[in-house]
């Protein structure tokens, strides 16, 4: 597996709309057939900061996300949209499948 995460540094007129800019872009990475996930969250600290998490399931699906037009579209309108260049995090975990639970916490 492959595993991303990329803190993105929104300008501030645009934090609240982040989602909606987002949207197609979010929509077609998680229909890529070797997308794991692709999940955003919103810090709660920096109201302009979101961070994104994304899985793909081998190098494969990797290449042919940065390959894919909605990828190439994105990449170049989100430079309108960022106050500074994202920090990324790349890591090939190919031992790992996706997410498995946590056994510290369990519900009561």
């Amino acid at each position: 597996m492959i595993l991303i995460v990329v803190k993105w540094h929104v300008k501030p007129e645009l934090a609240d709309q982040w989602p909606e800019l987002t949207r197609e872009f979010t929509e077609a990475v998680r229909a890529e057939p070797g997308n794991l996930f692709f999940d955003w969250s919103r810090s709660v600290e920096d109201p302009n900061r979101y961070t994104l998490v994304e899985g793909f399931r081998d190098d494969e699906a990797g290449r042919v996300h940065v390959a894919a037009e909605h990828f190439r579209k994105a990449v170049g309108q989100m430079p309108d949209w960022v106050s500074r260049s994202p920090e990324i995090i790349y890591v090939d975990a190919a031992d790992v499948d996706g997410f498995g639970p946590m056994a510290e916490v369990q519900p009561r």
